[in-house]
């Protein structure tokens, strides 16, 4: 087969590992419209700076050619330094800048082309080129290629365009629609800033705004933050308040669930509650796993729709830096201990098992478990750094970051002049305001290749239906369509961010495309 990947971050190239892999294919045309293949938007540097570390450590990346422990090993100590990262301190669960996870994608990349060409299978690569559309062309599909000629015809097309974000054109100076909308490149005075998230996007932002006034510091009493800047204030904001949670330490690979069984979890969805159903199960499984967690938050008397609040009321009840301090010394004591604490790693791996039924839950099942239990699986499954967390502490010592509860009732006004939010009876003014709620799922209409997107919408397909291959569905033209660009999944696979998502769909879609067995759909 001949094949086209268009995106070259972590999708395209654990796609491009599969493929050569499986040995099926003849050739595989790359297209990037960055100026370097293999990075990634949330591993480059237009997009990111040092101080923002990636919350996945080389345990848990499946590897390409080589881990990325193994890569990291073999750069020279004054690199590895350059990033902040001591050698001798360098493990399989060590979190590290961004950055450096971008330049092992595109090594492993450059070392999959070689690997191909030993195969004798023909990988070509092209940077600076951007694909404005896909066309059914004869039964294959053919590119149109952003002021040059047309490219293809293919057998199959990967669409791999990984996340999306406003352009920077669509930032102004007071105001960033994401935090990879121009505000690596900008200079933020120092003013009242606003950061609208609380997750691993917003603590991006504060790094990014932070790290133009000041510096952070090892002194032996622990880290702090130095600045000179009188006028610099940050505040982060979301419906609770509350800070995520640091990295726990838990056994990996994951061991197998006792009570949330592949089996059990589909008996639920033939169930007239089907979401209901699924909470017994997690109810059942973290009993079981901790018994005492399960007695303090009640949970034998919680329901699908009450075991979110019990899962965050202690949380919200004390001031989020407090708790985040109290909840970095248990963490960095269970990790020096190996200690794993039931109930999280319980909620851990149900994550996954729970993800291959949303999209079958019926509607009203689906609004409770984005309301309810969605909030919960997030929350432990985007722990952050350690490290990330010392740095929030660092800047709330030195007076220049707070956080803000805004409750389900606020409003949000802005101009050019700043951004206005009224939350529980108080008005709030920021100078600059930066939107860090992350990648939103998108739907067929924000697809950027119009010939596509009017195929979907015409076929009614709010959101692209892809089979278990990601082959897309129920339109012939397109059949040769794969669509593994996350934002379009997300829709019915909430959890699916992600490097070792990204993993997944590379070896699932390389697998449709060498057997012969007959596609469903995600249920």
């Amino acid at each position: 087969m001949r094949i086209a990947i268009v995106g070259t971050g972590p999708t395209g190239i654990y796609a491009l590992k599969h493929l050569i892999e499986g040995g099926k294919v003849a050739e595989v045309h790359l297209f990037e419209r960055g100026e370097e293949a293999g990075i990634g938007l949330p591993y480059s540097s237009e997009n990111v700076i040092t101080s923002m570390l990636a919350n996945i450590a080389s345990i848990e990346i499946p590897s390409i050619v080589e881990t990325y422990l193994d890569w990291l090993g073999g750069l020279p100590a004054g690199v590895l330094q350059s990033y902040g990262v001591e050698p001798a301190k360098l493990d399989n669960r060590r979190f590290t800048p961004r950055l450096l996870l971008g330049l092992y994608f595109r090594d492993q990349l450059l070392a999959l082309v070689d690997r191909a060409a030993a195969a004798g299978v023909l990988v070509e690569v092209r940077e600076c080129t951007e694909v404005s559309d896909i066309i059914p062309q004869d039964g294959l599909l053919a590119l149109s290629i952003t002021d040059r000629s047309d490219a293809g015809p293919f057998d199959r097309v990967i669409l791999a365009t990984g996340h999306e974000f406003p352009e920077a054109d669509e930032a102004t100076r007071s105001y960033y629609p994401s935090p990879w909308s121009g505000l690596i490149q900008a200079r933020v005075p120092a003013v009242r800033v606003g950061v609208l998230g609380t997750s691993l996007s917003g603590i991006d932002a504060v790094m990014a705004v932070a790290n133009q006034h000041g510096k952070f510091v090892l002194l032996e009493d622990g880290l702090t933050f130095e600045t000179t800047a009188t006028g610099l204030h940050l505040t982060m904001m979301s419906w609770t308040g509350v800070l995520p949670e640091a990295d726990f330490y838990c056994p990996i690979p994951y061991e197998p669930l006792t009570i949330m069984t592949d089996a059990a979890v589909a008996d639920c969805t033939r169930k007239s509650a089907p979401l209901d159903a699924v909470f017994d199960l997690f109810s059942a499984e973290i009993t079981a796993a901790d018994p005492t967690y399960a007695a303090r938050i009640a949970l034998s008397g919680l329901t699908a729709d009450t075991f979110s609040p019990a899962y965050f009321a202690a949380r919200e009840a004390q001031d989020p830096f407090r708790w985040a301090r109290k909840n970095l010394e248990e963490v960095e004591h269970n990790k020096a201990h190996k200690i794993t604490v039931p109930w999280r790693y319980a909620i851990l791996r149900m994550h996954e098992k729970v993800e291959e039924i949303v999209q079958g839950l019926p509607e009203s099942d689906r609004e409770r478990f984005d309301k309810g239990l969605k909030k919960v699986f997030v929350d432990n499954y985007a722990a952050v750094p350690s490290e990330s967390i010392r740095r929030l502490l660092a800047l709330r010592e030195a007076g220049v970051l707070s956080v803000l509860a805004l409750g389900d009732d606020y409003d949000l006004k802005r101009d050019a002049q700043g951004t206005k939010v009224t939350a529980n009876g108080a008005v709030h003014d920021f100078d600059v305001f930066i939107d860090a709620r992350g990648q939103k799922p998108l739907a067929s209409s924000d697809l950027r290749f119009p010939t596509l997107r009017r195929a979907l919408l015409d076929a009614d397909q709010e959101t692209p239906e892809v089979g278990d291959d990601y082959s897309l569905l129920d339109i012939p033209a397109y059949a040769g369509l794969v669509m593994a660009a996350i934002p379009y999944l997300m829709h019915d696979r909430p959890f699916v961010q992600g490097i070792t998502a990204s993993a997944d769909i590379g070896q699932a879609l390389a697998r449709g495309m060498v057997t012969t067995r007959r596609r469903r759909r995600w249920a």
